[in-house]
């Protein structure tokens, strides 16, 4: 008896010790850099005059932190890519991120935030794609005194992970939005789409200048399909959710053509495309304001892992976690290009 406990015992020595050495490997980049909107968003709108903030319950209700601020019950597609990466800890908001935090990198994604500065702005404050460039010009400067030299900055940040995910509001908080924004007046959905990218474009070649080198820029998912569009955008009209689905294609068309482009122009830079759209599909969990979010303190349901939305615009934990896994290891060629991000970083 006392053989088989001590034999037990050392078994789970073992096995603690794999856990413990698995935890703490070095991650395969030294930092991870994620520009965004409330799909990555970790707190940065905490402390805004916004509606786009999720510091309340439920929110975070399977988060390991509580509420947070980010936009579904549990971890977002980046944290997953960051654990999949080996961080053994979330990459903090810029909001809060201080001192020797921001060697992991930093988080300046932003509920409602645009390539375009002005979409969101009804629901209030966000930080459009604008100003996450410049408060990652700040970060720049705090690590130029971390690390001593601009060369040393810049050496660290080329070895680093860039992650840059917007586009959504600029449809659904601006083009598919005429009470408050001219956009749809003035462009055709092609035209758009190309005025989008080439904004996108010189902000990605910014982000380049930098010193950004590895870069995953996510397409669009069908955003006319999940409940926000279907219900109050299109009020359950079939015809509207395939018209916005439809105007998202020629955005994501440019954006393959994009990085087809910057990596045959910077050719000491990696750029990939994850193909979010193909990885998406599914059906609404829980009651939402009008706007598509939570009611505070309302009683999510207890199979959130079998829902695909945790509200009417953001996916459950579930999902993120399948859609991280296929944007770090693609399982068709089709959801990543050229590559995926495993190959991207290594």
């Amino acid at each position: 008896m006392e053989h088989k406990i001590i034999k037990s015992l050392f078994l789970l020595l073992v096995l603690l010790n794999l856990v413990s050495n698995c935890a703490h490997a070095a991650p395969q980049v030294p930092c991870f850099f994620i520009f965004g909107d409330s799909l990555a968003d970790n707190g940065n709108n905490n402390n805004l005059v916004t509606a786009a903030k999720a510091n309340y319950r439920p929110y975070g209700i399977d988060f390991p932190d509580g509420t947070t601020g980010r936009f579904t019950n549990g971890r977002t597609t980046v944290d997953m890519i960051g654990e999949l990466l080996g961080f053994n800890q979330s990459i903090p908001p810029f909001a809060t991120a201080r001192g020797r935090d921001i060697l992991v990198g930093v988080n300046y994604a932003s509920g409602a935030a645009g390539i375009r500065d002005e979409s969101g702005r009804q629901l209030g404050d966000r930080i459009s794609l604008n100003k996450q460039l410049l408060n990652h010009a700040v970060t720049i400067h705090r690590l130029i005194q971390l690390l001593g030299t601009g060369n040393e900055a810049a050496n660290y940040l080329n070895k680093c992970l860039f992650y840059v995910s917007l586009g959504s509001n600029d449809y659904l908080n601006n083009y598919f939005m005429p009470t408050y924004y001219t956009t749809s007046r003035m462009y055709t959905q092609d035209q758009y789409a190309k005025i989008l990218i080439d904004q996108y474009s010189l902000q990605i070649r910014l982000l380049y200048l930098l010193g950004a080198r590895k870069i995953a820029l996510p397409g669009l998912g069908p955003i006319g399909s999940i409940p926000y569009s279907f219900s109050t955008l299109c009020r359950n009209n079939l015809s509207c959710v395939t018209n916005i689905n439809n105007a998202v294609q020629p955005f994501n068309a440019r954006l393959v053509s994009l990085v087809d482009e910057l990596n045959r122009e910077l050719t000491d830079a990696r750029f990939i495309y994850l193909n979010t759209s193909g990885m998406s599909a599914g059906d609404p969990s829980m009651l939402a304001r009008s706007d598509g979010q939570c009611i505070q303190d309302s009683t999510p349901c207890q199979n959130r892992n079998e829902y695909v939305f945790w509200d009417a615009i953001h996916p459950t934990e579930a999902v993120n976690r399948f859609t991280a896994s296929r944007s770090y290891n693609a399982s068709l060629p089709s959801d990543a290009y050229p590559t995926d991000i495993s190959h991207l970083v290594n």
